[in-house]
């Protein structure tokens, strides 16, 4: 996992899809953001890390539309402009995040064998902004 810091694109995955969110046509964007969080939400199996990593960043997009989220400003986030995303994305990146934080999650795994209870916090931060927004 090439991971150097908590935040929610602070790693490789992350980063790269944030690439694959700027290289798509904007029109676009809303469904890579949809597909990332529906193939963790309805993982049947264990749920590799860089795919757990993916929704993370996903759901930080999404949550950051929400009342009350945190605007994404991290160099390692998209650079071009978001489209303003549907409301049915927040419970699916909640979904998403739960699958991240389940017990066949790869990347819940690597964090809890670290010992550092910081990512799942701000994991659980999101969770609370996605939850208490209207989801449309």
């Amino acid at each position: 996992m090439g991971t150097w810091d908590i935040g929610h694109f602070d790693n490789d995955s992350a980063a790269d899809f944030s690439g694959t969110v700027d290289d798509t046509p904007r029109a676009g964007r809303e469904a890579v953001v949809r597909e990332a969080l529906a193939f963790a939400a309805e993982a049947s199996e264990y749920l590799d890390s860089d795919e757990g990593a993916v929704a993370v960043a996903a759901a930080a997009l999404v949550a950051a539309q929400c009342p009350g989220g945190e605007a994404v400003t991290t160099a390692y986030g998209p650079k071009e402009p978001l489209p303003d995303f549907a409301p049915e994305l927040r419970p699916l990146a909640v979904r998403a995040l739960d699958a991240v934080l389940g017990n066949d999650s790869e990347l819940h795994e690597l964090w809890d064998e670290s010992g550092d209870k910081t990512w799942a916090a701000g994991i659980a931060r999101l969770k609370e902004v996605l939850a208490a927004a209207p989801a449309g």
